[in-house]
């Protein structure tokens, strides 16, 4: 299913929809600030699982990323934040950073590897904004690349992903191409903030 949603004015029939395809533990893939996203409702361990599979992750290896629709959903799964990681994160968001920090006992169980550390999103994309936050809640998040080319290459045209992805997830969002630039990853563990990964964000 390829759903149009325009980032300038999202729709947001068209968003209850999408939000309710999460709720019900499908797998979507939306757009973002950087690269399309591929996700689903990080409570739902089989959309996880299923979506772990698509994109051949190793679920006690691999590091995931959250998008957030809200600086204070943020306390629900991580430890308590110092003021200069509060105050870090409030400064660049909505923006293209991943941001690093330590897991808290109510991370779902499936994501509770030795890393114990998650990655915090808020793109400063309005589809996948109204979506969270018609959701309630944060949604796992993944970048979506083209599994048949050897170096892994971005998708940016959300036509080519629906023909790639189409028959494995239940829903494609044309938001206008993507980008094919990561975000910028920023581990947060401590407050000597350290740039672990240069992307499309710059910090300031």
């Amino acid at each position: 299913m390829l759903i149009k949603i325009y980032p300038e004015n999202p729709n947001p029939r068209e968003v209850k929809k999408v939000a309710q395809i999460i709720d019900n533990g499908g797998v979507v893939i939306y757009p973002t600030d950087t690269i399309y996203g591929i996700g689903c409702d990080i409570t739902k361990p089989k959309a996880v699982a299923r979506l772990a599979k698509i994109q051949g992750l190793d679920m006690d290896k691999a590091f995931f990323s959250f998008i957030f629709s809200d600086l204070s959903q943020i306390s629900e799964y991580t430890k308590p934040l110092s003021n200069p990681a509060f105050k870090l994160i409030k400064r660049n968001t909505p923006g293209a950073f991943t941001f690093i920090f330590e897991a808290n006992s109510n991370i779902p169980k499936q994501f509770k590897t030795r890393r114990k550390t998650i990655g915090v999103r808020f793109p400063d994309n309005a589809v996948i904004q109204a979506i969270v936050t018609e959701l309630g809640r944060p949604i796992l998040s993944s970048s979506v690349h083209d599994v048949e080319d050897e170096v892994s290459e971005y998708i940016t045209d959300p036509e080519l992903i629906h023909e790639r992805y189409g028959n494995l997830v239940d829903a494609v969002i044309d938001g206008g191409y993507g980008d094919n630039q990561p975000s910028t990853v920023i581990d947060c563990t401590t407050d000597e903030f350290e740039i672990i990964r240069e992307g499309k964000g710059v910090i300031s």
